[in-house]
């Protein structure tokens, strides 16, 4: 069993072979999707979001976050700010039954009000703490305290990479994809990619790569000068005549002066699908202006971004019609106040984006699995793992040009790579003393559940027939799957390297894992109905 506590046990199934009769249809309704919200609802759901948070108790071991540098292909420019490098604060956390849940603070100069790492990092130290002296107590609660711990816009980045952890850590422990979790709609979206403010030749050659990849919606970043993001706009068209524009202008424009890129625009033939953040954040008026103007003269529709920091400036949007489109982007709002955003948006007619900072894979495979579980974003920009000259996640979601595909792995599938992290399949022998069965595949380390043992450094962590294989580096964790109780024949030789025993341990895991699965089955129709009532 993942967990141990009696109040998780019905979460230690894979919920996901049971979509057909647990989890109800496949595509929901839209009043389906609203009742897998933090907000509350008076829709059933069959999906158990609400529940999970209800029900399902976390009790913290361990919680850490460390610097997640990455380079980018290239500056990334805008009208408030240039990035040449993510500098963003990964969070791993630890639960005590075993099952680990990754995170991401994405930290964009100008734009997340965390901007400098170190003062995140310590924030994450402090939440960390936190975390693991809190007594054990529903998920709901728990996200209701970090909440209370760093609240609104100031602290958002982080607070959404701790939510993203912990949310991680109990899909994990359900075993259930995210995508799954937050709603069953689809288990893959197509994005948008960016062309920062760059020359009209460079803008030209992107498009043109971008183009070849199967790119169809371009979103140009403008704002910085009006004559250039014109030129760059005729260049991109050259290239790829058939592409659509999302522009985005980071608050560069004043309202007369976004005013006149539509005309622009409208004598060559070109109207934009969207139109995001034209002026400045807090130019309520001018939002307005532009936003009334845009659709009754242009037909172009209006987001807002900078200006959408907290459930009450939605509100403010919302009563005054000061846009069309709301940009949920978790880093500026929380995992909690986006979904009750979300559900505000939507019951106002208002229409949907989601977007991010610069991340990586790690917090857009999060934000990708809830669009794509969600269904109701219109607008998907999610692109920019893309730009990076890196890719410091293991497992995750696929990618294949502007599709992103979700599979069946528990929570978002993705991780880093630690340097205190050995990953190790484990079984106990007739005495009870664990013996290591050598390194398990990358693959593996999605499908099983497994628990994390201290280890003292140089303390042997792989025997075979009593031979020393290797020894823990110093302030190691081992990952241990206990409840896999492998035959001994699969321990032949050195397994290290040699992919044959490796394949047979991992067959016999899974094997074990699935049988134990069946057994359990009948809990789960007992015990499960109060999480994932029927349809």
């Amino acid at each position: 069993m993942v967990g141990s506590s009696s109040s998780s046990l019905c979460f230690s199934l894979n919920i996901s072979q049971l979509n057909t009769t647990k989890l109800g249809k496949k595509n929901p309704s839209s009043s389906s999707i609203r009742a897998c919200m933090a907000a509350p609802s008076s829709s059933s759901t069959c999906f158990g979001f609400k529940n999970l948070m209800e029900t399902f108790t976390v009790d913290v071991q361990r919680a850490e976050g460390r610097a997640l540098n990455v380079p980018l292909i290239a500056p990334f420019t805008i009208a408030s700010s240039r990035l040449e490098r993510v500098e963003n604060v990964g969070i791993r956390i630890e639960l005590s039954n075993g099952c680990v849940g990754w995170g991401e603070a994405p930290l964009l100069p100008h734009v997340t009000a965390e901007e400098d790492q170190l003062a995140a990092l310590a924030k994450v130290s402090d939440a960390s703490h936190f975390l693991k002296n809190t007594p054990r107590k529903t998920l709901g609660l728990l996200l209701t305290d970090i909440n209370h711990m760093l609240p609104a816009h100031q602290f958002a980045s982080v607070r959404a990479g701790i939510e993203m952890a912990l949310i991680d850590a109990v899909a994990n422990s359900i075993r259930i994809p995210l995508w799954r979790l937050f709603g069953g709609y689809s288990n893959e979206i197509t994005t948008d990619i960016t062309i920062p403010i760059v020359s009209p030749t460079e803008a030209a050659e992107l498009a043109s790569k971008y183009r070849i990849q199967g790119f169809n919606i371009l979103k140009l970043k403008v704002g910085k000068n009006l004559t250039a993001d014109i030129q760059v706009l005729q260049a991109i068209r050259t290239v790829h005549p058939d592409c659509l524009f999302v522009l985005d202008a980071n608050e560069g424009y004043n309202s007369e002066e976004a005013i006149t890129v539509l005309q622009k625009l409208h004598e060559m033939e070109v109207t934009p699908i969207l139109f995001e953040q034209p002026v400045h954040r807090d130019d309520w008026k001018g939002l307005g202006y532009v936003s009334n103007v845009a659709r009754n003269k242009y037909g172009v529709s209006v987001a807002a971004d900078e200006s959408c920091r907290s459930l009450e400036d939605v509100k403010r949007i919302v009563k005054e019609n000061l846009a069309h489109v709301i940009n949920i982007k978790l880093a500026k709002l929380g995992v909690l106040e986006a979904l009750e955003i979300i559900e505000l948006a939507k019951g106002s007619g208002l229409d949907l984006m989601i977007g991010g900072m610069v991340e990586t894979r790690l917090a857009m495979g999060f934000a990708g699995n809830l669009a794509a579980g969600l269904g109701c974003f219109k607008f998907i920009d999610l692109d920019t793992p893309i730009l990076l000259a890196e890719d410091p996640v293991l497992g995750g979601y696929e990618v294949s040009g502007p599709i992103y595909k979700f599979s069946n792995a528990r929570g978002h599938g993705g991780f880093l790579h630690w340097d205190n992290i050995v990953w190790n399949g484990q079984r106990r022998d007739n005495r009870g003393r664990w013996n290591t069965l050598g390194p398990v595949p990358g693959r593996m380390q999605d499908q099983l559940p497994y628990r994390t043992e201290p280890r003292e450094p140089n303390q042997r962590i792989m025997e075979v027939d009593n031979k020393v294989i290797a020894s823990a580096p110093e302030g190691a964790t081992l990952l241990l799957f206990p409840q896999s109780e492998v035959l001994p024949k699969a321990i032949q030789g050195e397994l290290r390297g040699e992919e044959e025993g490796t394949l047979g341990i991992e067959k016999e895991l899974i094997r074990v894992a699935e049988q134990e699965e069946a057994e359990q089955l009948g809990e789960l129709d007992q015990q499960g109905e109060d999480i994932f009532p029927n349809s």
